[in-house]
């Protein structure tokens, strides 16, 4: 099931939201290339992604990992590995990565903005980033695997959301065959399925045997898990008790 849209209208244009659409947009076309050029793509992933071993300075210089056709990437002592963990939440793998951040991002960030203000938003966004970049490192701090998207960050945006509008409904799009239906769902319940599957999923990475390439889970589970910690320390009080008057008035009877 994919989320298409929730019953949660903003009171203000969410700039920040937008912004950051846009930013990693322009990343994904004039960084990577729009993933048209397999060299370029994977030069972006290998260079300005997370590299954990490259970060940690304990994985061997000049040890590589398959990253495309004939193509490596080795780990080097490049002064932007430094930066990674910031420049990495702007890459993606491929369009299918490219589009599922940015259709979870659409949902949940807008009403996440409206509720902290687009400055504390902001922060909020670049720290949960950071706490999940620091989760998978954690996980295997030698790896020489590149790690790459936004959904990190997000994850600490669908955690603050669970705390914010735990009952708000959010309609999932529910694709099985030749079956498709759009189901309304409470936020708590499509939040908590996404971060136990998550969590479950990352269990087989933390034997250092199964450490292998692919999603970086424990990245969703940090981001998740710092979106829950932080989102009252971000929260503007004043938007959020505004945003729940104006729900009253506008509809009496939803909660």
């Amino acid at each position: 099931m994919i989320p298409i849209s929730d019953d949660n209208p903003t009171l203000r244009i969410p700039v920040v939201t937008y912004l950051l659409l846009g930013a990693i947009g322009a990343t994904w076309v004039f960084v990577q290339g729009a993933g048209l050029n397999p060299g370029v793509l994977a030069a972006s992933v290998c260079d300005l992604g997370l590299v954990p071993g490259e970060f940690t300075r304990l994985a061997r210089l000049g040890e590589g990992v398959p990253i495309g056709p004939g193509m490596d990437c080795l780990v080097d002592n490049a002064p932007i590995n430094r930066f990674t963990p910031l420049t990495s939440m702007f890459l993606h793998g491929g369009w299918g990565h490219l589009l599922g951040n940015c259709l979870f991002f659409w949902v949940f960030g807008n009403n996440v903005e409206d509720s902290m203000g687009r400055l504390r938003f902001l922060v909020f966004y670049v720290v949960c980033g950071l706490a999940a970049a620091a989760a998978q490192v954690m996980v295997d701090p030698s790896s020489p695997i590149p790690m790459v998207g936004a959904s990190g960050a997000i994850s600490g945006v669908m955690g603050a959301y669970l705390l914010l509008y735990p009952r708000v409904r959010v309609n999932m799009l529910f694709i099985f065959i030749i079956i498709i239906r759009i189901i309304p769902l409470p936020a708590w319940a499509v939040l908590l399925w996404w971060f136990f599957v998550q969590l479950f999923s990352g269990l087989p990475q933390l034997n250092q045997l199964d450490s292998q390439g692919g999603v970086a889970v424990w990245a969703h589970v940090g981001g998740f898990v710092a979106g829950l910690v932080l989102v009252k320390f971000f929260e503007n009080r004043e938007l959020t008790s505004r945003r729940t008057g104006w729900r009253h008035r506008m509809h009496p009877d939803h909660p």
